[in-house]
């Protein structure tokens, strides 16, 4: 996977964990942005058209949720 992936987490987010622990798996690095801590951040993901975290983006996409079909595809 080339380019960037960013996930978009809050705290106590059991999604987020799992989403965070997929990437870790299939060795896909990213960049972690706390919703809690950067109002920014929230409307840019509102923008996205994303209500829910995690948020994953990549250079091409994004998506909400915990997707582990969508991570494993980041992989290849």
């Amino acid at each position: 996977m080339s380019g960037s992936v960013v996930v978009y987490t809050l705290p106590e987010c059991q999604p987020c964990r799992m989403t965070k622990m997929k990437l870790d798996q299939v060795g896909v690095s990213y960049t972690v942005v706390d919703l809690s801590q950067d109002d920014a951040a929230v409307e840019h993901i509102k923008a996205l058209g994303h209500l829910q975290a995690p948020v994953v983006e990549t250079e091409s996409t994004s998506w909400s949720g915990f997707q582990p079909e969508l991570i494993t595809a980041l992989a290849s």
